[in-house]
């Protein structure tokens, strides 16, 4: 496992993190197989762990509490999301601050994050949505000043919203956060027009997340794909969605080197990119944690196909369905 500098906080964080949406929020979950698969990304030098309390209403970060406690002796970053207060994803510029942060809400579910994790301060905490609009309001900049200065928390950050990179940028520019999280895959490669550079610029840590696009980017998904009954992707991949989508993945298959799957070559193109400080696919099961934690060798995809590769870009903006 490879690791890199996480901006300012100066953590050393594994290239490959762990993201733990599907632990909590997809159908299938199983908590001993979770357990199993923790495990073995920490065997394999995983060290980031990304949860929400909105994946199982805290489920999940009870899962990467029970982790850290079973590894006591290594060094593990825990990251987790704050939810609006109204509960919906993702933010709309008609959504009051008052409804989605307030002081209150802020410091409440922080400290419910805290009892999930069994912890006294999480690594990171984010704020699960964000619009633009509310960046001047003190309320929450002072917020942040507080969880820090209490101890309960060690960084913050802001997890924009789905195909809008730029809305959190204003935000960013206060100083007061030390961290984004954004989608940034072969497909959603706008990130590197603004919001990276900025990143650079101001030493703010990115976490690149959807690394598969929801699993189109996995190459195993079809145009007759259906999902379970109260999976969350059967809400996300309606037909225009789907079928769009697994257009677009055909198209790379060419690309793809021997001995390599469209997955690995998905990772590896965001690990080629030097501004990205870890990427957080999700795991639940074994395989896949081995198969993704291998990506992190060193070894790069050859300029040429990471070149090629960028001409997949495929710039796509909200709407009632890409929550």
């Amino acid at each position: 496992m490879k690791y890199r500098r996480f901006g300012r906080t100066d953590w050393q964080v594994s290239e490959v993190g762990y993201g733990m949406w599907g632990m909590a929020g997809w159908t299938a979950s199983d908590d001993a197989q979770s357990a199993k698969s923790l495990d073995l990304a920490v065997e394999n030098g995983v060290n980031f762990f990304d949860t929400a309390w909105g994946y199982g209403e805290g489920h999940s970060e009870e899962l990467l509490g029970e982790l850290v406690k079973r590894h006591p002796s290594k060094k593990l970053y825990t990251a987790s999301k704050i939810p609006p207060k109204n509960f919906q994803w993702p933010a709309k510029p008609e959504y009051t601050f008052e409804n989605s942060y307030p002081t209150e809400h802020i410091m409440e579910y922080t400290h419910k994050t805290l009892k999930n994790l069994g912890l006294e301060q999480i690594d990171l905490m984010q704020f699960h949505t964000w619009d633009d609009g509310w960046s001047d309001r003190e309320e929450w900049q002072r917020a942040i000043e507080d969880l820090k200065t209490s101890g309960k928390v060690a960084a913050m950050g802001i997890s924009m919203n789905r195909w809008e990179p730029e809305n959190g940028i204003k935000a960013l520019k206060t100083g007061l956060l030390d961290a984004v999280q954004v989608i940034y895959n072969i497909f959603d490669q706008a990130p590197v027009d603004k919001l990276f550079p900025l990143c650079k610029e101001l030493d703010i840590a990115t976490i690149a997340r959807v690394p598969f696009d929801e699993g189109t980017l996995t190459g195993t998904m079809t145009k007759e794909t259906t999902f379970p009954e109260g999976d969350w992707r059967g809400t996300y991949f309606v037909p225009e969605n789907l079928i769009s989508s697994v257009k677009h993945a055909d198209a790379l298959r060419p690309l793809i080197p021997e001995g390599m799957t469209m997955a690995e070559m998905a990772l590896r193109f965001i690990l080629m990119n030097d501004d990205v400080g870890t990427t957080i696919p999700g795991m639940r099961k074994q395989r896949n944690v081995l198969a993704n934690t291998a990506a992190s060798d060193g070894k790069l995809l050859s300029n040429e196909l990471y070149e090629e590769l960028k001409k997949h870009r495929w710039d796509r903006v909200p709407t009632s369905w890409s929550q």
